[in-house]
């Protein structure tokens, strides 16, 4: 069986609470206990779980999000804060050896991140993805992991997006153009 990581994407108050500066909204919302079951279950085992946490800065007009999305996961603010029960789960956690919070600053977790020789490190092969959005952030990190030569495990209960269109496409692309399993 191959040793297996869950990248849990950006499950932060601006993307998914009611006031968030990004929100999911409902569907963000409604995957919650899926997400914190599905961390505690990989920690359980002994697994390798990255945190990767959208980060931007104030005022930031280089950055190419800034022109297509309001201002959002601002460093310093509560909006990069996890969300509901994922916050008590990572505080309880944050100290476990396989428990790896790191920032990211574009849509792919692995896009100008030590991801990748984490991962390689520890010499995984297989990364299951939860967390939002689906057919952003998550998305982006699926083809990343898929162009590196990682099996994939996409979690349906355990992802979401604002565009249900583009969520439901993203499913869709995960299987069938980057052969991952979509449970």
């Amino acid at each position: 069986m191959a040793k297996k990581a869950l990248l849990n994407v950006d499950y932060t108050n601006d993307f998914v609470a009611e006031d968030g500066k990004l929100t999911c909204g409902r569907p963000g919302q409604d995957i919650e206990k899926a997400i914190v079951d599905l961390t505690k279950q990989f920690l359980e085992n002994g697994d390798f779980v990255v945190f990767a946490v959208d980060k931007h800065e104030e005022e930031d007009d280089l950055h190419p999000e800034t022109a297509l999305f309001p201002p959002h996961n601002i460093a310093g603010t509560s909006g990069r804060e996890f969300y509901g029960g994922l916050k008590d789960l990572y505080e309880q956690e944050k100290n476990n050896p396989n428990a790896y919070y790191m920032d990211k600053t574009r849509y792919s977790a692995f896009a100008g991140t030590d991801l990748e020789i984490k991962l390689r490190e520890r010499a995984i092969e297989e990364v299951h993805i939860c967390g939002v959005c689906t057919d952003i952030c998550v998305l982006h990190t699926a083809v990343d992991a898929f162009n590196k030569g990682f099996q994939m495990v996409i979690h349906k209960n355990a992802v979401a997006s604002f565009n249900e269109t583009g969520h439901n496409w993203a499913l869709t692309h995960f299987k069938n153009t980057l052969g991952a399993r979509v449970v």
